[in-house]
């Protein structure tokens, strides 16, 4: 649809804050993560701050998109820079080492039976990271769809896999302090590597567009 310059400047801002609050809150939520994955032994939520980790990475690059967006007032699609393409590539080779990471460590676990001390913190990071990204969904959705913009719309289904972490991270952890079975544990790690694949993958493929699309009425599908 078409928006006005006045409307498009507004998006923009609203697309660069989105942008912003991802980059920061992943942040967060990964160093948050990684601290008391690795204090209580929880192999699932030490796993799901270094995915925030990876996030970090590939919000930046969409930060970058962002700004360069504000500044291009032309109505066709931009072409990566390099920036964004390495950022990408980037985020594909971590997400698939920390995939390798998890699978060997969660399955040593297992076989082990190595027990986290507790899962309570992984419980309360993913219930508020639930929260977080349906909200960073709703408004990356809602700018998208009006900027016509197949990059920012592209960003919200990120975020809508963070929510699957989330909520893998969260059966992980409920189950283990209502059980107590130390696989449990393993188990959530490994989904999680599983993700981290297809994160990874998909990096790797949005690396190779030659474009994204530019937030005017160019009619991206």
């Amino acid at each position: 649809m078409n928006v006005s310059l006045k409307d498009k400047e507004g998006l923009l801002g609203l697309a660069y804050l989105l942008a912003a609050i991802t980059v920061f809150y992943n942040l967060a939520e990964g160093l948050v993560s990684v601290y008391f994955g690795l204090d209580d032994d929880t192999m699932s939520l030490f796993g799901f701050g270094l995915d925030s980790f990876a996030e970090v990475v590939s919000g930046i690059g969409i930060w970058h998109m962002v700004i360069r967006m504000k500044g291009d007032n032309s109505t066709n699609k931009i072409a990566q820079d390099a920036f964004e393409k390495t950022a990408l590539k980037i985020t594909g080779w971590a997400f698939y080492v920390l995939a390798a990471g998890l699978a060997v460590t969660s399955v040593y676990n297992f076989i082990t039976g190595k027990k986290p001390v507790t899962t309570i913190v992984g419980i309360v990071v993913a219930v508020v990271s639930i929260v977080a990204m349906l909200l960073l969904i709703r408004y990356k959705t809602k700018v998208g769809n009006a900027l016509s913009s197949e990059a920012i719309l592209s960003d919200a289904a990120c975020s809508r896999v963070c929510i699957y972490l989330s909520i893998v991270l969260l059966l992980a952890s409920v189950g283990y302090e209502i059980t107590k079975i130390a696989g449990l544990d393993s188990i959530g790690a490994i989904a999680i590597a599983v993700f981290s694949v297809k994160e990874g993958k998909e990096a790797f493929e949005k690396a190779k567009n030659k474009g994204v699309c530019k937030c005017s009425s160019c009619g991206c599908s």
